[in-house]
């Protein structure tokens, strides 16, 4: 792994379209919980589902400018050519690349995910563009990754789509809801509505946690080839543990939320257990931003298995 500044590029291009994809996620899932109870301009759940859909637009704007310059970056790393050289490069990799077939279907799903955050009017046609936009995007990330290198139609491009899939709405709930919309149903008359969308929040995220460490173990073992000691002795090991000590951090701060702060908010429906709630919540989702980035970094990292023979 050669730190120069191509690679920095890439992996914070790579981050950048991680953390994008993942709050456009949730915003989304926020989005269509508080979307019926948010049709009148006084409801308490207005505020919430506006940020939802605030966060979800510009998630979208910045995915698609980070798939830019990722796709650019890349160019420049497999040329090895300036950043202004690399865009001369850009049509050969979309054209005769593995990397660029699995960007122009990530990028696709990335504009029409834009395509439904821009939409003035909610239903089942927007609705079903949205999530076959996302199942596209994470299709596309997972092809752009080490698990291209099995083949296409290969376990391995499945079991990385799953795990970008469930990170994200994992990732997206704690970040959305931490960082965007939590905060907007903070107020006393919205306390009912925080109660609910939390319990929501905190169902989906047990099923999709449940699947990130199933689909996590499998790409951790065919990375390390099986071996603790590729884990101990490479670079992509050492990024490996810390990827996994921050989630062990983010599981840990949402298991509080769900077995302590919760239950009590819903017993006391306090103000002050709702802010417990909500800083719980902000913490997760720093911490899944470092997830993130660690992921990001592991996919432009050579593996553990390869790195030592």
């Amino acid at each position: 792994m050669s730190m120069d500044g191509l690679w920095i590029g890439q992996v914070a291009m790579a981050a950048l379209m991680n953390v994008a994809f993942a709050f456009a996620v949730g915003s989304a899932l926020f989005g269509a919980w508080l979307a019926k109870d948010a049709q009148a301009k006084i409801a308490p759940a207005r505020p919430g589902w506006l940020r939802a859909q605030r966060a979800m637009l510009t998630a979208t704007v910045v995915l698609v400018l980070a798939d830019l310059g990722w796709l650019l970056y890349q160019a420049a790393s497999m040329s090895g050519v300036g950043l202004a050289a690399a865009i001369g490069v850009v049509p050969t990799v979309l054209t005769q690349t593995h990397v660029g077939y699995g960007w122009s279907v990530a990028f696709a799903g990335a504009l029409v995910l834009l395509g439904t955050a821009m939409a003035s009017h909610t239903g089942m046609l927007r609705n079903a563009l949205l999530w076959l936009a996302v199942v596209a995007i994470a299709a596309g990330k997972a092809s752009l990754g080490h698990a291209a290198d099995a083949g296409l139609a290969s376990a391995a491009i499945a079991m990385q789509t799953l795990h970008v899939l469930v990170t994200s709405v994992w990732g997206g709930l704690a970040m959305a809801g931490g960082l965007s919309v939590m905060p907007a149903l903070g107020t006393s008359t919205a306390r009912g509505m925080l109660i609910r969308t939390a319990t929501q929040m905190s169902n989906v995220s047990v099923v999709a946690v449940v699947l990130v460490l199933f689909s996590g173990v499998f790409n951790a073992v065919r990375g390390s080839g099986g071996s603790f000691e590729a884990l101990e002795f490479s670079a992509w090991g050492h990024v490996l543990m810390l990827k996994l000590a921050l989630v062990a951090l983010a599981l840990v701060l949402g298991g509080l939320n769900r077995f302590v702060a919760l239950p009590r908010l819903r017993r006391t429906a306090a103000t002050i257990d709702a802010h417990t709630f909500a800083n719980i919540l902000y913490l997760e989702a720093l911490a899944i931003i470092g997830v993130f980035v660690a992921a990001a970094a592991l996919s432009h990292s050579v593996p553990a298995f390869a790195a030592l023979g």
